[in-house]
């Protein structure tokens, strides 16, 4: 009986044994990876929280960290001038512009590829584009990313500011003043703020983009040191972090609002408006360019970006496109097999 039984355990040591080194690596040793967040939870982050859950970064070899944030711009201050953060998601625009100022970071992953921000107006009042603003109360924030869009934006309606009345107000109180009537219209972060103010007061968009205002809008940069070092760590969670995208389009928005709710069960966000974000967040992210895949940088759009920050003094002219970016580092196709439907 004894020869039975140490003969049984033998097999079954064995039997661990055989399991134990067949296992992938990532369930020995994660990689750390600490990411800083463009704002408090959205449905911009619905990637990030979902890739989180159903543990895609670790089967990726990588134990994440997400941070929230508290705009884009501190984000972008934060990753670039510290070592704290090995990656930062924000509007990119934030991190070309602190880039032309001297600020060591670069693009690795785009998401969005065209510009977020635009004009939220309401969904019967007819309004289509800037030419149809004079003599309407738009609320704006003054130091907000599309202040400075502003006047080109209205040029293409043949208006000045002094054409309509302006209302500055902080971001924080920005929705609540529109979706409340005390202005006819707001200059904003369309994604972010479309569900939310049609809660109260159903909205529709007109997006700068449409205007000859276009660039490059969410997406994931790195300190120039950082990108050194963790080169290989920084790849792995971009093209997760995009096939997790790609995954939530192909019909999983739900799940992915699910994630968000239980990677932030404090944050008391509403699930409707997570959805809406998702969804209105769709037709930002635009095609693929052919034979690419979601996230991957696509040089003429950063030509345009380009040409649209100079035309409004944010960067020069004269920058070279190719210097905000490195490309190659996304391949979402690396994780087809991982992320199953």
């Amino acid at each position: 009986m004894l020869a039975v039984f140490a003969r049984n355990w033998r097999n079954a040591l064995l039997g661990l044994a055989a399991v134990a080194l067949s296992a992938p690596a990532w369930s020995q040793a994660l990689e750390p990876l600490r990411v800083r967040l463009d704002w408090t939870p959205w449905g911009v982050h619905g990637a990030f929280h979902l890739a989180q859950q159903k543990g895609w970064y670790k089967q990726a070899g990588l134990d994440v960290s997400l941070e929230d944030g508290n705009g884009s711009v501190t984000t972008v201050q934060i990753v670039g001038a510290g070592d704290s953060f090995d990656l930062g998601h924000a509007a990119l625009a934030s991190a070309m512009i602190a880039r032309e100022k001297g600020m060591p970071v670069k693009a690795v992953a785009v998401f969005a590829r065209q510009s977020d921000i635009g004009l939220l107006v309401p969904a019967d009042a007819g309004i289509t584009g800037p030419a149809q603003l004079k003599g309407k109360k738009v609320a704006y924030t003054a130091g907000s990313l599309e202040a400075p869009f502003i006047d080109a934006f209205l040029a293409a309606g043949k208006l000045k500011k002094s054409d309509l009345e302006l209302i500055n107000v902080d971001a924080a109180s920005k929705a609540s003043t529109y979706a409340v009537g005390r202005a006819d219209a707001a200059f904003s972060t369309i994604p972010f703020f479309l569900p939310v103010v049609s809660q109260n007061r159903p909205s529709s968009a007109v997006r700068f983009a449409d205007f000859g205002l276009n660039m490059p809008s969410f997406g994931l940069f790195a300190n120039e040191s950082k990108l050194a070092q963790r080169r290989d760590a920084i790849e792995r969670f971009a093209s997760v972090s995009a096939r997790a995208w790609e995954y939530i389009y192909a019909g999983h928005q739900d799940e992915a609002v699910a994630a968000i709710l239980a990677q932030r069960p404090q944050a008391r966000l509403d699930k409707k408006v997570l959805r809406g974000q998702i969804d209105a967040l769709q037709p930002y992210f635009g095609q693929p360019a052919a034979g690419a895949r979601l996230g991957a940088i696509v040089p003429q759009d950063w030509t345009q970006a380009v040409t649209t920050l100079s035309t409004v003094g944010l960067i020069s002219a004269s920058a070279e496109a190719s210097s905000f970016y490195v490309p190659g580092l996304v391949h979402a196709e690396r994780y087809d097999s991982l992320v199953q439907p």
